[in-house]
């Protein structure tokens, strides 16, 4: 048993399975900034700076930033030199074995299958508002989940499905599409600068740490410069779907590395100048509202804001639900062609070359979660799954230097283990900050997966026959 747990897979350089190869690095770069902004920008920004951090939600920022960060560059030596569809799962695969795989894989599945559903939710939100605010109305049973009153949440349902339908035309379309998409929420993004930054008042950055750096309160609630990170980290979520796409990279040995990078540098740089902004026109205790960026441009008189931000954000969230579905599939494929779920699910179509049967099968589960169930809290769980992974993978950086040091590795990580390490440790520490509500549905999520590893994956995995 013990030796099943720990099989490994052979290290298959960015092997050609039928997909096609056909992203650039440019490509690469929106997939992770069409994945990484969303609602960070436009909700917890303000939350953060209202409840954890005030105007040092900027340091949250970048402390959140410097922990994916070094996550990053452990994505890009293992992504250049191993490849694969699975991401952290197939990582995972080679340096740790099978069990340790799966385990990677299911909290991946809590990453992208559950944030999906849940930006799903949040996205159907402001559809909802935005298309009454035009007068168009959508009755209110078609806008809630059943244990809520309703008969479905109808538009979070159906945006599931029509990016589902958008993946299965083809990798490049969906590419072109996100990067449509990311240009417009970019453009409100830089509208939101360009307005504001000629009304900041240095008087609202005092005090400049009203929380400290953390402190937990008597009712177990986190504040502090470290917590606001923990809460903000969200916000990084999703730029390692860059990984995901290893199979379909034009040159992946050199395009993962620049993807990778470049998205959550130039997605940090944006989060910092956006919280400094914000925090800067509006005193940080208004800012706890659903939409602090409205807020704060309507208090300054631009009172047609509120569709501005709505338009950004609902093509923000389009792009985050996309980079999810598209990440969730390439992990399930690459689960699939291992055995470890059915193996139904790897074919590949030949005329689009996409895994169609798993695209429709993530379609079909997302959508119904989306539709009708509310997630709650659940989402928070997200979180804790992200930085799992990025742990798991700063580990096998360290792990593969040592099993395999004459593995080619087109991007290396310099001063080894030095910035893997760090990894481990910021992370780890911003995991630490969590609420313990959060560890308790991680650790029932864990468990959940290890039975479904036990009664199905050991047997059915193709390293077993």
């Amino acid at each position: 048993m013990f030796k099943q747990l720990l099989r490994k897979k052979p290290i298959q350089p960015h092997a050609h399975t039928g997909l096609k190869k056909c992203l650039t690095a440019f490509d690469l770069a929106l997939l992770g900034i069409g994945g990484a902004i969303g609602t960070g920008i436009f909700v917890l920004t303000g939350i953060a700076a209202a409840t954890q951090s005030g105007p040092a939600v900027v340091l949250s920022f970048i402390i959140a930033g410097v922990a994916a960060g070094f996550a990053a560059l452990a994505y890009a030596e293992l992504s250049s030199s191993i490849g694969g569809s699975g991401s952290a799962y197939g990582y995972s695969y080679v340096a740790f074995g099978e069990f340790a795989a799966w385990m990677m894989g299911w909290m991946l599945l809590l990453e992208y299958g559950v944030g999906a559903a849940a930006v799903a939710n949040g996205w159907a939100g402001y559809f909802v508002n935005t298309a009454t605010n035009l007068g168009f109305h959508i009755p209110e049973h078609l806008t809630k989940a059943p244990v809520l009153g309703g008969t479905i949440n109808l538009p979070a349902f159906a945006i599931i499905w029509i990016l589902t339908l958008l993946l299965m035309t083809g990798v490049k379309e969906s590419a072109r599409a996100n990067n449509i998409m990311v240009i417009i929420k970019l453009s409100t993004i830089v509208t939101f600068i360009v307005l504001a930054v000629g009304h900041i008042n240095t008087d609202n950055w005092q005090p400049f740490m009203p929380y400290g750096w953390f402190e937990t309160l008597d009712n177990g609630k986190n504040i502090g410069v470290f917590a606001g990170a923990s809460l903000v980290f969200f916000a990084y979520f999703g730029f390692d779907a860059v990984s995901t796409a290893a199979e379909e990279c034009k040159n992946p040995q050199r395009d993962l590395p620049i993807g990778l990078i470049a998205s959550l540098l130039f997605c940090t740089i944006i989060y910092i100048i956006v919280s400094g902004t914000l925090t800067g026109v509006v005193p940080y205790e208004e800012l706890n509202t659903s939409s602090p960026v409205a807020y704060a441009l309507t208090k300054l008189g631009y009172h047609w804001s509120s569709t501005l931000v709505a338009t950004g954000v609902i093509a923000g969230l389009i792009t985050v639900l996309l980079v999810l579905l598209y990440g969730l599939t390439r992990i399930l494929f690459a689960m699939s062609r291992d055995g470890l779920i059915s193996p139904i699910f790897s074919e590949v179509n030949p005329d689009r070359q996409t895994p169609s049967k798993i695209i429709l099968m993530c379609g079909f589960v997302v959508s119904i979660v989306a539709g009708f169930i509310p997630l709650g809290e659940l989402a928070e769980t997200v979180n804790i799954g992200t930085l799992a992974s990025f742990i798991m993978v700063c580990i096998g950086v360290i792990r593969l230097r040592m099993t395999h040091p004459d593995l080619a590795r087109p991007f290396k990580n310099p001063f080894n283990p030095l910035i893997p390490v760090a990894g481990v440790v910021a992370c780890g520490a911003l995991m630490s900050f969590l609420p313990a509500e959060t560890w308790h549905r991680f650790i029932t999520w864990a468990i959940v997966g290890a039975v479904f590893y036990f009664v199905y994956s050991i047997r059915h995995s193709k390293l077993a026959r």
